[in-house]
């Protein structure tokens, strides 16, 4: 028994590291003024500051320097995924020592849970979910828990529920060497904690027991802990290789947290089981009273389904809907999330930095979240899909968010009313650029061609072959998804290398195509609203805004002050507007475009500054898992080379198809990439002996 209870303490201990700022530049132009400012700012306690910086003025590079000086876990939140995903390459290269991490909704797809009466329609919840998302997810919350020096880069799916962070490091588990521990009790620890067992190979989250090993995949790492055990507990821990199977290092102890977020003990389970027949119990009641029988059927089949899941096997399918009966919260409560794993003061208060980027256009996401939520719980409440504490799993509302976040420092081009209402003690401009770069050249042309319309695609294509020929990138904006799909098979045609970017491309892709698009294996890129904040793309030379005057959303003053501004990092940047009426949104963008120009001629002319283009390496968040995948294959291609000493090559790539069918058949999809790419560089070493024998 005292084996048991000493395994089950809860070990809450944070490494104390400081963030170190590794950079060969050192800050210039307006930067060095804004960062002495903002931290000031936060020294005095400033609930919020704006740092109103041009596109390619070096916002993140200024807001590295405050989070250095601060010394303070950092929150930043950007409105899409691809901007989150950059932002988070750039604070690693700035912050390589510290643990900086990705936080996005992990669906690759996500159609919600929904009822539309009007049609009678339900449609149930539908999900893609990707195991690596899923992954960084886990690694961000983990890292939050055991480190001090953590920046985690998230979407506004930080606002949502996650489940609560007492419960999921409460379950964690410290696993040390020479620990009085049995094979048994790990066995069972681990599958408390919804770890799978399997004899197969390991995936994330899973275990394997052989003899008197035990080996863990976490489901935050790509690693295997191999946990051996003798007579009295554990002999040793190895981290492992999961495909070379070679020895990276011996632990002295290890963390293992859950598999999931979502998590409540046996005990806590029994008294929300208990809690949801109850409200059950009373649902029916109210239903069957306003004569909804049909309803008080359906949610009576679907709950006690639920119900005998929860108590089977600890888990059902949409058991979030549950999450107020497990979490122990009031009906209204604010669910917990992201914000809750960051750190907090005594009295309750947040103790970290919060940065939100692009801050004109991630706050009315921030705020919009909750209402859209509601209203379709609401309808699945009212028809019998869900019990009324449904809708406590949802989002924060906007004023909850404020609640929870520590001071913040908006970042923005174009900061909207509410940053200069919450920001009127501290706005600080960050114009001029460090390196001299100006605004880009504006230019207005004809949408209409003597009352032909497509004159501007015409001419548009006329300036890309122009910019593409000097090595220059090229980006259009279109009003529509359609319209970029269409345009980009139009330029195809024309042999111009073109690929199209919108919100149906999936996450990591988008983060690819941009990086492609950077190194030149296409030159022009096609979207919609993606290609507005944030995104860095030095190589651009030629922005052509369609239909400029469609006076709107996307052809607002905002908007294209930020789409100009991505021409904005090349000496060489120009804009071409194509409209036919100069609407109040062009005439007000180009005024503001004209001042900042003559406030960055001015100061490059006092100070003697040429202006250059941005260089910066084409790296992104994806390139690491593409690293490691190479590593692999390189790993065990010299393992084949020892093995061709003994066996013939025709025999061992037959030996290999046979693992790459069998790894498919059990859909290990990874296995099978690393068998494919691994028999093919094996073909190539065949090759080369015939050619030199």
């Amino acid at each position: 028994m005292a084996i048991v209870t000493l395994f089950f303490l809860v070990y809450s201990f944070k490494t104390v590291k400081k963030f170190q700022l590794k950079t060969e530049y050192k800050p210039a132009g307006d930067q060095p003024k804004a960062i002495e400012a903002l931290v000031k700012g936060v020294e005095k306690g400033l609930p919020h500051q704006t740092l109103l910086g041009v596109t390619g003025s070096g916002k993140t590079f200024t807001v590295a320097n405050v989070i250095q000086q601060i010394q303070k876990p950092t929150l930043v939140i950007a409105h899409n995924k691809t901007l989150a995903a950059q932002l988070a390459q750039e604070y690693r290269e700035f912050f390589p020592n510290s643990a900086v991490h990705y936080f996005v909704s992990y669906y690759d797809f996500y159609q919600p849970e929904a009822y539309m009466s009007v049609s009678d329609t339900y449609i149930e919840k539908e999900a893609q979910i990707n195991e690596e998302i899923e992954r960084l997810r886990h690694a961000s919350t983990q890292a939050l828990l055991t480190r001090t020096d953590t920046i985690v880069v998230a979407s506004v799916s930080c606002i949502y529920g996650l489940g609560s962070p007492e419960e999921y490091e409460k379950v964690n588990r410290k696993i040390t060497k020479g620990m009085l521990l049995s094979r048994g009790d790990l066995i069972r620890a681990l599958i408390g904690i919804h770890y799978e067992r399997t004899t197969a190979d390991l995936s994330p989250g899973a275990f394997r027991a052989l003899g008197n090993v035990v080996e863990v995949q976490p489901p935050s790492e790509r690693v295997i802990y191999r946990i051996e055990f003798n007579n009295t507990g554990i002999e040793g821990i190895q981290k492992i290789d999961p495909i070379s199977r070679k020895l990276l290092e011996e632990m002295e102890h290890i963390f293992v947290f859950p598999t999931r977020h979502f998590i409540t003990p046996e005990g806590e389970r029994k008294k929300a089981i208990a809690t949801i027949k109850l409200e059950l119990k009373e649902r029916l009641k109210q239903l069957e009273k306003a004569g909804k029988i049909l309803e008080a059927e359906r949610l009576k089949r679907r709950t006690n389904y639920d119900i005998a899941m929860l108590k089977e096997v600890g888990y059902c399918n949409g058991i979030e809907n549950y999450s107020r009966h497990f979490s122990g919260k009031l009906p209204g409560e604010a669910p917990d999330t992201l914000l809750s794993y960051f750190p907090h003061k005594a009295d309750g208060s947040a103790d970290f930095l919060t940065i939100i980027d692009e801050s004109h256009v991630t706050i009315p996401q921030l705020r919009a979240m909750y209402a859209g939520d509601q209203a379709r719980k609401k309808s699945l409440v009212e028809f019998g899909f869900r019990l009324p504490s449904a809708k406590d799993n949802r989002p924060l509302t906007f004023d909850e968010f404020e609640q929870r976040v520590g001071q913040i420092l908006f970042t923005s081009a174009t900061p909207g009313p509410y940053e200069f209402e919450k920001s009127a003690n501290q706005i600080v401009e960050q114009v001029i650029r460090p390196t001299g770069l100006i605004d880009p050249h504006v230019e207005i042309r004809p949408v209409n061609e003597k009352g032909n319309y497509g004159g501007q695609i015409k001419d548009f294509i006329a300036e890309a072959e122009k910019d593409i020929e000097k090595g220059g990138r090229v980006i259009a904006t279109t009003l529509t998804k359609k319209m970029a799909e269409d345009l980009t098979d139009f330029l195809k045609e024309k042999n111009i290398k073109t690929e199209y970017l919108h919100s149906d491309v999936e996450t990591l892709d988008r983060i690819t195509i941009l990086s492609n698009f950077r190194k030149g294996v296409f030159d022009v890129i096609v979207g919609v609203n993606l290609l507005r904040e944030g995104l860095d793309l030095p190589e651009v030379s030629l922005i052509g805004i369609l239909d400029a005057d469609r006076e709107g959303f996307l052809r607002s003053e905002t908007s294209l002050i930020q789409i100009i501004g991505r021409a904005a990092r090349n000496v060489a940047g120009r804009v071409i507007l194509y409209a036919d009426v100069i609407t109040g949104s062009i005439d007000r963008a180009m005024k503001e475009t004209d001042r900042r120009r003559a406030i960055q001629v001015t100061y490059n002319k006092k100070h003697g500054i040429t202006p250059k283009s941005i260089i910066k390496k084409v790296q992104d968040i994806t390139e690491s898992m593409g690293q490691e995948h190479d590593k692999t294959v390189a790993r065990l291609l010299e393992l084949d080379k020892e093995t061709l000493k003994t066996k013939k090559i025709t025999q061992l790539l037959k030996e290999k198809k046979v693992q790459i069918n069998a790894a498919i058949k059990i859909l290990d999809f990874e296995t099978a990439a690393l068998l494919r790419d691994e028999i093919s560089a094996i073909t190539k070493l065949m090759e080369a002996e015939v050619k030199n024998p």
